[in-house]
C-alpha cells in the first residue's frame, strides 16, 4: 500500500486528529478537498501544512491507499461507496450514517468487505477507558449490572453551521453523540443490546423544528446488565469544560466512576476511580493505550486483530439508528 493519504469532507475539527496521527506514523497527506463550506478546512490545513484539492479525482489518485471523510453527516455514506468503488479504504469522523437507508448501504458495504471502513470511536483508545476495560475483564468489579452514561455537551450555538440544527443533515443528539456510548457499552461489556427504549426533548430553538437537545436511553444487554444513557446540548458558556462527562459502572463485587474530562478540583486529566468490598474508594492509576486509533486501523487493513473492526462501527450505527427511530419526542416549544 501506498503510504499515502487524502481527506473528502472537512465538515467537522475531529479529522484533524486523524491526520495529524496518520503524519505521525509517516504517511503523506495528498491534500483536503471540500466542496463546501471551505471555513474549518482553512485552519485544519494551516495547522497540518496540508494543501487543499481543487478537484476530487486528486483525492482519489492511484498512489492514495487512504481515506478520511469529516463531509456532512448524511453525506459520509455517499464518500465510502465511493472509496469502495476506487478500491480505498476509509476512516470517517462519527456517525457514519443517520438513517435507515445509510444504515442498509453500509451495511452493503461491509458484507463486502473489498475495504476496511473504520470510524473515529475514539473512546476506546483512551488511557481511562481502556482501565476501565481492563479492570471489568480482570473480574475486580464482579458481574457488570450496570453503567450510567452521563454526556452534557456546550452548544456554542454561534460557532455551529447552520446544517448543524438539521436532523437531515446531522443525524440528531442520538445518532451525533450517544454513538460513542453505544459503542463503550458493547466494547465494555462483550455483550449485545437486546433492547432498549429512548426519548429525546426539545427545550428551545423553535426556529430549528427537528433540533432536540436533551436524549436518553435505557437500555438491556445479554447478560440483563441495565444501562442508562444521556447526553444534552446545555453545559453552560462558562463552565470549565465543553461537558462534565461521567461513566459509572456498578458490579457485584464493587464499582468504578470515570471523570472523562477531569475534575476542577482534583485533575484537569481525566480521572478513574474505584471501590469494592476489599478496597476503600481509590483513584486508579491509568494503564497506557497499546496503540492509537489510527494504528489500530492500519493492522485491520493487514489483517492483524484489531480493536475496532467494520462489524463493531455496523454494530454501533444500526444501534443508534435504531434508538433514534424508536425515540419518544417531546417538544417542549410547541406551546410556546
Amino acid at each position: 500500500m501506498e503510504r499515502m493519504f487524502s481527506v473528502i469532507g472537512c465538515q467537522h475539527g475531529h479529522i484533524g486528529s486523524f491526520i495529524g496521527e496518520m503524519i505521525a506514523l509517516g504517511y503523506s497527506c495528498k491534500g483536503i478537498y471540500e466542496s463546501g463550506d471551505r471555513k474549518l478546512a482553512v485552519g485544519i490545513a494551516e495547522r497540518y501544512g496540508v494543501p487543499f484539492l481543487d478537484d476530487m479525482e486528486e483525492a482519489l489518485a492511484p498512489e492514495i491507499g487512504i481515506v478520511g471523510s469529516a463531509a456532512l453527516n448524511n453525506e459520509k455514506i455517499n464518500v465510502i461507496e465511493l472509496c469502495e468503488s476506487r478500491g480505498k479504504h476509509i476512516m470517517v469522523d462519527k456517525p457514519a450514517v443517520t438513517d435507515r437507508d445509510g444504515l442498509s448501504r453500509l451495511e452493503a458495504v461491509i458484507g463486502r468487505g473489498r475495504i476496511q471502513v473504520g470510524m473515529m470511536l475514539t473512546e476506546r483508545f483512551r488511557p481511562v477507558t481502556v482501565t476501565l476495560k481492563r479492570t471489568i475483564d480482570s473480574g475486580e468489579l464482579g458481574d457488570i449490572v450496570s453503567l450510567s452514561f452521563r454526556k452534557p455537551h456546550r452548544l456554542a450555538g454561534g460557532a455551529r453551521a447552520p446544517l448543524f440544527f438539521n436532523k437531515e443533515n446531522n443525524g440528531g443528539l442520538i445518532v451525533d453523540i450517544l454513538v460513542h456510548d453505544f459503542d463503550l457499552l458493547r466494547w465494555l461489556t462483550g455483550k449485545e443490546v437486546t433492547s432498549m427504549q429512548s426519548v429525546m426533548t426539545k427545550t428551545m430553538m423553535p426556529e430549528h423544528p427537528t433540533f432536540y437537545d436533551v436524549a436518553a436511553a435505557q437500555v438491556v444487554m445479554e447478560d440483563a446488565a441495565l444501562a442508562q444513557l444521556y447526553a444534552d446540548w446545555h453545559t453552560p458558556d462558562k463552565s470549565w469544560t465543553y461537558g462534565d462527562s461521567r461513566l459509572f459502572v456498578c458490579g457485584t463485587k464493587g464499582s468504578a466512576e470515570l471523570r472523562l474530562n477531569g475534575d476542577p478540583a482534583l485533575a484537569k486529566e481525566e480521572l478513574m476511580f474505584t471501590v469494592t468490598g476489599r478496597e476503600p474508594l481509590a483513584r486508579k492509576e491509568l494503564q497506557p493505550v497499546p496503540h492509537k486509533l489510527c494504528e489500530d486501523f492500519l493492522g485491520g487493513i493487514e489483517g492483524k486483530p484489531s480493536v475496532l473492526t467494520p462489524h463493531d462501527v455496523l454494530m454501533v450505527s444500526r444501534l443508534t439508528v435504531e434508538a433514534d427511530e424508536r425515540a419518544q419526542l417531546i417538544d417542549k416549544t410547541a406551546a410556546l
